[in-house]
């Protein structure tokens, strides 16, 4: 599935993954690909993206390293919509 992270200042990251799984208000949830579509409010936590990913260098120190092919990144706050095996994550 595809994954965009857009932040106010920049995209952060975009391209192919196999889950992402981020902190929704109601409680962490997953998506794996083929997910059906979903809209979600998202609260302070971290999005896990699993898959092997290439991080450009600006944003690279924005995201930490989790266990293998796992890639974190810290947010306050965002929003989640999964469409047509599309994921994007707004983060503030």
């Amino acid at each position: 599935m595809y994954l965009e992270i857009v932040s106010p200042e920049a995209t952060l990251f975009s391209g192919e993954v196999t889950s992402v799984a981020v902190p929704g208000v109601n409680g962490n949830f997953e998506m794996l690909n083929n997910h059906a579509p979903i809209v979600s409010l998202l609260k302070e936590g971290f999005v896990k993206i699993t898959g092997s990913i290439e991080l450009h260098e600006a944003v690279k120190n924005k995201f930490t390293q989790g266990d293998k092919n796992t890639t974190l990144l810290k947010i306050n706050s965002g929003t989640v919509e999964m469409k047509d095996n599309k994921v994007i994550i707004l983060v503030d």
